[in-house]
């Protein structure tokens, strides 16, 4: 559960825990990065923008498990990204029972030293171990190589493709193997 600290989990080189107003400056940072948001949503964000997103989402608490966290790197105490798993919500708006999705947000300066991969691998035991959920879902931007890998690493099956007419998805599930 969520400690006195606010940390919800850790692994060897990462901290998970509430955002706090001290991640303001990274997280607008990230935001406004245009290799970052290449495959998470189009043109980067003005600060006013990336600011507002911070005020009315990460900085809440949370009440659960299902959330996007701080992502701190241990020894430096330094604010690298968000990651989690979420609910996965239906079409109309609804939940996916014993079902959620996993986002892995990692600043462009650290990405590509398995950050992604050691916190997916976290989430996952977190989601089927501790949460007992069935499913794990993800949804990539198919031009993200990088993504793409560190989602089957963590065994995660591609089961459809999602083709638009700006950007084209692939969607990844996991199944718990312990799941009734």
């Amino acid at each position: 559960m969520i400690s006195d600290t606010g940390i919800v989990l850790e692994t060897g080189r990462l901290i998970f825990r509430q955002h706090t107003m001290a991640d303001l400056d990274a997280y607008c940072a990230m935001e406004a990065d245009p290799d970052f948001r290449r495959y998470v949503g189009g043109r980067p964000r003005t600060r006013e923008e990336a600011e507002r997103r911070f005020m009315e989402g990460a900085i809440k608490p949370a009440t659960n498990l299902l959330s996007m966290w701080a992502t701190i790197l241990k020894p430096a105490r330094q604010y690298i990204g968000r990651c989690g798993i979420y609910p996965h919500f239906r079409p109309d708006g609804g939940v996916f029972e014993r079902e959620a999705a996993l986002g892995l947000y990692i600043a462009t300066e650290y990405s590509g030293r398995g950050f992604a991969t050691e916190a997916g691998r976290a989430f996952v035991k977190l989601g089927f171990d501790e949460l007992k959920l069935n499913r794990i879902v993800t949804a990539i931007d198919s031009r993200h190589d990088a993504s793409v890998n560190v989602i089957k690493k963590l065994g995660f099956e591609l089961v459809s493709t999602e083709t638009g007419n700006l950007r084209s998805f692939y969607h990844f599930a996991l199944e718990n193997p312990g799941a009734k």
